[in-house]
């Protein structure tokens, strides 16, 4: 008991830089506060003793603000930052080393009984205001982006940010991989794996705008091409693509030519 509670402390040291006494801790310490007396109320729940079990629950709800149902398996070192508002249905599993922040909700979607909340490998980060819902596998190492609603499994290592919650990194499965490796040949990230995290939906049509900017050049090639043959080739006026872009937090990868240098592209040009 001991051991456990002082690790439970001295996470809280690794993981807030805010936290300055141990004093502090046990005494200010709402998420601290909330996993202590989920301690308790857990081994009433396990002994056959429900309603004492909701009964102290509810008491660190009232203080804390933090609804951890009695019957929630918590594993070590578990660390809620802030902790307002955070909820933990009956039957979430939660490894070590794991981390919420204030907001989160590890949530069902039936109302049938049986397994109907998450679980959550080790070393789990979720950020203020996430969703988990439903009996859903989260992997180790995985970090769940703030606000973000995942609805499924997520594979050990990811990123997942998004309404509803997209895999922006890591935990690639073999199909996914060949995937990536085809749309990478005509500069499509699927998984907008970049380091700050971007919208993967702009990343993805920001690259195939560059895509077809590549294309374009290549078509006007081969039209100049057959007219220096002596072909006969229509001239229609297509609309200028020009500098079109969605808002995204990264910069795409540009998609080099071999035309680039030689003959860049001109607004002003024939589109054919």
């Amino acid at each position: 008991m001991w051991e456990r509670l002082k690790e439970d402390m001295d996470c809280v040291f690794d993981r807030d830089p805010a936290a300055r006494t141990r004093f502090e801790v046990f005494t200010t310490y709402p998420g601290f506060h909330a996993v202590l007396m989920h301690r308790a109320s857990h081994s009433l729940w396990r002994k056959g003793m429900p309603w004492l079990a909701r009964v102290l629950s509810n008491i660190a709800r009232l203080f804390t603000g933090i609804e951890i149902h009695p019957g929630a398996s918590i594993g070590r070192r578990f660390f809620i930052d802030h902790g307002m508002g955070v909820v933990i249905g009956e039957t979430a599993e939660i490894g070590d080393d794991c981390t919420l922040y204030h907001g989160v909700t590890l949530g069902g979607t039936s109302w049938e009984k049986g397994k109907r909340h998450p679980t959550l490998g080790k070393d789990v980060v979720i950020g203020a205001g996430a969703k988990v819902l439903g009996p859903v596998d989260i992997g180790d190492d995985v970090r769940i982006g703030s606000n973000s609603v995942v609805l499924k499994d997520v594979p050990a290592g990811s990123t997942v940010v998004g309404v509803p919650g997209r895999v922006v990194g890591g935990g690639r499965s073999e199909q996914e991989k060949r995937r990536q490796a085809i749309a990478r040949k005509m500069g499509f990230d699927a998984y907008g794996g970049t380091q700050d995290m971007p919208d993967p939906v702009a990343n993805a049509i920001n690259n195939m705008l560059d895509h077809i900017h590549v294309m374009d050049r290549r078509l006007e090639e081969m039209c100049r091409g057959l007219k220096s043959l002596g072909g006969e080739v229509a001239d229609l006026h297509l609309p200028d693509l020009g500098a079109c872009e969605l808002d995204s937090a990264c910069t795409t990868e540009h998609i080099d030519s071999a035309e680039d240098e030689e003959n860049p592209l001109k607004g002003d040009g024939d589109n054919t």
